[in-house]
């Protein structure tokens, strides 16, 4: 993915604030048409308006969805196929993380549902537009957490329920989907890769609850030293538009670099068993 070409259209979730709208301002900055895939539509419209009016790009086209939704996720496919001709680059941002147990309207741990499922699912419903567009690139942002997922247990309905447990074990998933997917784009000219943004100012699970007091606490002691979202979004946009990645897929990535993955993630079976999974609780079968 190259810069300034306007003949490029990517798709960025969670692009109405922190990294998502870092990224998606500086693809609005290098002439990008993009669409932006938000929860809120009034923030949203804020976020859009104001991307438009810092860069001065008018290709910008919101879209409003639920990821942790499936039906909402399916609506919002179809919006997009029907707006875009082309899709060359998508970049499965968004997530959040819950204080406390919440499920889905389809039923589903609501982080889950969110930061692994949403995904998923959006990426099949718009797989065959990428691979019309190739050479295309698919980035999921990741998390860093050496952790495994419990395949038995993936709605925490026998252990107790832990926030950043769950959000750790909901973003491992994006890792499998990334690996997995990678092998299954093989030849495509579809690349698929993963990024770790590494450590930055969040709003993960907003501002109330326990993980907002926690990021008030570290903002007022040691907020100086945490980096801001803009510098986060650049290893995100080095994997959208580097050329020295052309070609490069199924990695971890961190800071221009591969990092090594937890080993759950490293496991072929383990991949196509979520895999697995993951199609039998959005209702899709393997082509």
């Amino acid at each position: 993915m190259t810069h300034a070409n306007p003949r490029m259209t990517a798709l960025v979730t969670g692009a109405n604030s922190g990294l998502g709208r870092a990224v998606a301002l500086a693809l609005a900055r290098d002439g990008v048409r993009l669409g932006l895939l938000v929860r809120d539509a009034e923030r949203g419209a804020r976020a859009r308006d104001a991307i438009s009016e810092i860069t001065g790009h008018r290709d910008l086209t919101l879209f409003v969805c639920d990821l942790g939704d499936q039906s909402a996720v399916r609506r919002v496919s179809a919006e997009i196929l029907a707006q875009f001709d082309r899709l060359d680059c998508l970049i499965n941002n968004a997530g959040t993380a819950y204080a406390t147990r919440h499920l889905s309207p389809d039923g589903i741990e609501r982080s889950l549902a969110v930061n692994h499922l949403g995904p998923f699912l959006l990426t099949h419903l718009l797989l065959d537009l990428i691979k019309s567009s190739a050479p295309a690139r698919i980035i999921n942002v990741g998390t860093r957490i050496n952790t495994a997922m419990d395949f038995t247990d993936l709605d925490w309905t026998r252990r107790r329920y832990h926030m950043m447990q769950a959000y750790g074990q909901s973003k491992l998933g994006n890792l499998h989907f990334t690996f997995e997917l990678a092998r299954r784009l093989a030849g495509t000219g579809v690349t698929v890769n993963c990024v770790f943004p590494g450590i930055f100012r969040s709003n993960l699970g907003g501002t109330d609850g326990a993980q907002g007091a926690f990021w008030k606490t570290v903002d007022r002691l040691v907020g100086w030293a945490i980096p801001t979202p803009e510098q986060a979004a650049e290893r995100v946009l080095n994997a959208a538009r580097s050329p020295a990645l052309e070609g490069v897929t199924g990695c971890y990535l961190g800071d221009r670099k591969p990092i090594k993955a937890p080993a759950q993630a490293l496991d072929p079976d383990a991949n196509r068993q979520l895999w697995q999974i993951s199609e039998n609780l959005v209702g899709l079968t393997s082509d």
